[in-house]
């Protein structure tokens, strides 16, 4: 079975990679010269390609942004630089000798189904490289050419913007913070683009505001008692418990949590939306270097008017924080349906209306947590759908599963990666190892959910899961532990705080009853 995959970024290599693993016959086409997708900066802003700023760091962590068998080096540090996670995806590459299947310089210009694909499911693909065109026949499609090149600047929901004499422009064009020294900066959009280019901004322009109709959560990478984040948040205990509990409880606990870093009430930042990721927002408000600031309602001459705030703002230049829209230029619309920047897609996958399931989108989800393991597992599924292993439902019940999602801002990324592995008999068993495995169990439910969980059994099952999970805390202490100390810590919750939260959580459960 020939398998075209299309874009060689962290997804298009998971996919590449899962092809081969299931020993199907796999062409990676990359327009660019190499492989790396978003994670490989350039000074340039290169067409159809994502632009990161020089400054950008992952907002996920090493050991839970991993792929499923290949860890990171235990002296990365835990929040990457672009430049050292494009060392891990080159790394990667060169393990699993990716590279010999991929052609770089090579844009895919059409895909389109083939006469008979109703009986064959086969795709006509032409590819461009050095003004030649060339023309396959490929029995699938792998998609995975990101969702941050096509950026979104909806200039007419901002009345007055063509009177601006100002500079203004969209963050994809951001690369360095000196096109705001001693200037008055306003920046659009409270996503995690919007908040690190305030904070770099306001290093050296003269003033800085942030403009947010919605507000957000903000959260530091260094979370409980300084580990990351993700590895405090994103664990099988907690996601139970957010899921088990009533939704006004369970986001009253989230909103608990979360405020006590800072009330966001007294920061202008009380939400209405999914959280963003910032170490030094909040301290950047409370002395007055940024100044949080309602919707945009109309631009003037030299200013701007926000909704509900009687003055005007004095600004020289705009950064248009506006997210980007899902774009497929070598597809034909009606085979992937895209609304509001949404793509109706079953499992945020595969189209629903296509005949056979020939077809497929990677890495196209908001979760709150790391993108890389999850497109891998969407890369594992798919794979075996292609070679018929696994079955998708029928349409109807895969319409309404999309009509049902369509409603959902982000996704919790436990259970999803759960429901994906289920499909593929890779969701581990927790209680199965309770009684082979006591003390794997426990890290598995208690500590991070880990990609290397998903590796423990099923098809692709890696000899080395347990010792990854079992010294996942190892790599993430090294790149930080580099002084000695007499103090030792461990990164386990003490058997108190585990049974505490146990009881806790049964006498919520028999309160609902």
């Amino acid at each position: 079975m020939r398998v075209a995959v299309v874009g060689a970024g962290a997804s298009g290599l998971a996919a590449l990679k899962c092809c081969l693993d299931e020993g199907l016959a796999a062409t990676c086409f990359e327009r660019s010269q190499d492989i790396g997708g978003l994670w490989r900066y350039t000074e340039s802003i290169e067409e159809g390609r994502p632009s990161l700023y020089a400054s950008v760091v992952s907002n996920t962590s090493k050991e839970m942004s991993a792929f499923s068998d290949f860890p990171y080096p235990e002296d990365f540090p835990v929040f990457l630089p672009h430049a050292r996670l494009l060392e891990y995806l080159r790394r990667y590459a060169e393990r699993f000798a990716l590279r010999q299947h991929i052609q770089l310089g090579t844009t895919v210009v059409s895909v389109r189904k083939r006469p008979d694909f109703a009986t064959s499911g086969q795709w006509d693909v032409v590819t461009e490289a050095g003004g030649t065109r060339t023309s396959h026949v490929f029995d699938a499609v792998m998609v995975c050419n990101g969702n941050f090149w096509d950026p979104s600047l909806p200039l007419h929901a901002f009345p007055g913007i063509e009177k601006f004499q100002g500079q203004y422009f969209h963050s994809r064009q951001y690369k360095h913070p000196d096109v705001f020294r001693g200037k008055r900066v306003l920046v659009v959009g409270m996503g995690n683009s919007g908040v690190d280019i305030a904070v770099e901004a306001s290093r050296v322009a003269t003033k800085v505001t942030l403009s947010t109709s919605r507000g957000a959560w903000v959260i530091s990478r260094v979370f409980d008692h300084g580990y990351p984040w993700d590895m405090v948040f994103n664990t099988r205990f907690m996601s139970l418990l957010r899921n088990s509990l009533p939704g006004p409880l369970a986001r009253g606990l989230i909103s608990h949590r979360v405020n006590r870093w800072f009330k966001h009430e007294n920061y202008g930042l009380y939400p209405v939306r999914e959280p963003v990721l910032n170490d030094d927002l909040p301290s950047y408000i409370i002395t007055g270097r940024i100044t949080i600031k309602p919707g945009v309602k109309e631009f003037k001459k030299n200013s701007v008017v926000f909704y509900n705030y009687p003055e005007e703002e004095p600004v020289d230049i705009v950064v248009f924080c506006t997210g980007y829209n899902a774009t497929f230029p070598f597809l034909e619309e009606a085979d992937v349906k895209v609304e509001n920047k949404h793509a109706s897609l079953y499992k945020y996958v595969f189209p629903t209306h296509l005949q056979r399931p020939t077809l497929a989108v990677l890495g196209l989800i908001k979760t709150l947590g790391a993108i890389m393991p999850v497109a891998e597992m969407q890369a594992r599924w798919v794979t075996r759908v292609f070679k018929g292993l696994c079955q998708l439902p029928p349409r109807s019940a895969m319409e309404a599963e999309v009509m049902k999602r369509s409603k959902i801002l982000k996704i919790d990324w436990i259970v999803y990666l759960d429901e994906i592995a289920s499909f593929i008999g890779a969701k581990p068993s927790v209680l199965a190892l309770l009684f082979s495995d006591p003390k794997l169990a426990f890290t598995i439910f208690f500590g991070p959910c880990t990609s290397y969980q998903f590796r423990l059994q099923g098809p692709g099952r890696w000899d080395g899961a347990r010792q990854a999970i079992r010294t996942q805390w190892d790599r993430m202490l090294k790149p930080t532990r580099t002084r000695a100390t007499s103090v030792s810590s461990s990164p386990w919750p003490s058997l108190l705080t585990v049974f505490g939260f146990l009881l806790l959580m049964a006498a919520v459960v028999f309160a609902f009853q």
